[in-house]
């Protein structure tokens, strides 16, 4: 079955939010497809974290539904659609007193698994998210490195084995090479577990080598729904001049190196 023949397993149907009168999202409507990687871009305040946080019930909307796997939000337990819902964040939210044991095993925890299970589950979503030597188990979020402490994030998201990952610039404010390796190792992990994600980003080169569609987000609406290839020859003027700014580079770059 082709991406496009995939159901949705996320709709946004006239969806609208608002804080204090001011409009965040306006008649927002967007399908994110079984399997896919859909990815969020825009400036800051155009409504993307807003978005991610009415996914999985943080918000709720002020007009429209979110559908989840066929469910309003708002007719699930917003526990158990949590639970069901992988959520990484730029700042990863581990638990500073838990060890990385405990973060990662969480939601299983809550979920009563089995010792046994749990153990086996984090062993193999550590060795997923590129922990793979087995020292890392013990020690405490304040004892990693920042990459680290993204990829025992990744680690937990992961753990129940949730359908749906959310991401929330969870490289952001990384180094450009700590960056790159964990671009890297999302993609290889998008191959090998095939889940449904959407990923926020400003960044458009992330959005590009990321991404399954890009949406394209400004003040509150959807601008436009691409596909990478799509989006470099996309005629709406945002994108085009997202992609100016990616022209821009390469000859400043270029110029850098012959100085």
């Amino acid at each position: 079955m082709s991406a496009a023949d995939r159901p949705p397993v996320i709709e946004f149907r006239g969806v609208s939010f608002a804080v204090n009168g001011k409009a965040i999202l306006d008649n927002f409507n967007l399908q994110v497809r079984e399997g896919e990687t859909l990815v969020l871009l825009g400036r800051s305040g155009s409504g993307k974290t807003t978005a991610l946080r009415l996914i999985n019930r943080l918000q709720e909307p002020n007009a429209g539904e979110v559908i989840v796997s066929g469910r309003p939000t708002t007719a699930w337990d917003a526990i158990e659609l949590r639970r069901g819902i992988g959520y990484v964040i730029q700042e990863t939210g581990l638990f500073p007193h838990f060890t990385v044991e405990r973060n990662v095993a969480l939601v299983p925890r809550l979920e009563n698994w089995p010792a046994e299970r749990i153990r086996t589950r984090v062993d193999e979503v550590m060795r997923i998210a590129g922990l793979r030597d087995g020292q890392f188990e013990s020690r405490y979020p304040h004892e990693l490195s920042g990459g680290q402490r993204q990829r025992v994030g990744v680690a937990r998201a992961l753990a129940a084995d949730p359908a749906i990952l959310l991401m929330d610039e969870p490289f952001g404010e990384l180094d450009p090479l700590t960056r790159a390796e964990l671009q890297g190792e999302f993609q290889e992990l998008q191959r090998a577990l095939s889940k449904t994600i959407v990923f926020v980003t400003h960044d458009l080169r992330e959005a590009l080598l990321l991404s399954t569609r890009i949406g394209l987000l400004e003040e509150g609406e959807l601008v436009g729904l691409y596909t990478p290839e799509e989006f470099l020859r996309a005629p709406e003027p945002l994108a085009a001049a997202y992609v100016a700014t990616l022209e821009a580079r390469e000859p400043n770059r270029q110029a850098r190196r012959e100085g």
